[in-house]
């Protein structure tokens, strides 16, 4: 069983830019989010992802991650996601022993940038970069999946 623990922070400013090593875009969309499942489809430029999430138990949560082909992740998207789909570009950037996944949101969540830390266990220590701002890993408003039901520019 595949095991998520992630901590989620506001981006107070562009110094990151100098750092990041690569972007990618992602649409992605939701098919189901409940207080106990999520159900995702992730397309990046060359690949599709059906992803499942359980519920939070602290910073952790099951997570069940598989390709799926391409065509069929823009039929689930265009057929199935709840609407607007979730627009980003996504940035990397190495973070002493981690890295940080620099989400820039496009579309009806412009102006929102959020950066996620990937844990291995939740009380890790980490280094906190100085373009990190506010931690929002416990505000719901943040998820990505909430950002489909209620997208930033209607806050």
């Amino acid at each position: 069983m595949g095991i998520e623990i992630e901590r989620k922070f506001l981006v107070r400013n562009d110094t990151w830019r100098a750092l990041a090593q690569g972007e990618t875009r992602i649409r992605q969309g939701y098919l189901a989010t409940t207080g106990t499942l999520t159900v995702r489809v992730r397309l990046t430029e060359d690949s599709a992802y059906l992803t499942l999430k359980g519920p939070p138990l602290g910073l952790a949560r099951s997570e069940f991650e598989y390709q799926i082909p391409p065509a069929d992740g823009e039929a689930l998207l265009r057929e199935l996601a709840i609407l607007p789909v979730v627009e980003k570009v996504r940035y990397r950037i190495p973070g002493g022993q981690h890295h940080w996944d620099l989400d820039v949101f496009t579309g009806d969540n412009a102006g929102l940038v959020l950066a996620e830390i990937e844990l291995t266990r939740e009380h890790e220590p980490f280094d906190l970069p100085d373009w990190a701002g506010l931690e929002v890993t416990g505000d719901p408003r943040y998820s990505n999946a909430n950002l489909a039901r209620r997208p930033f520019k209607e806050w």
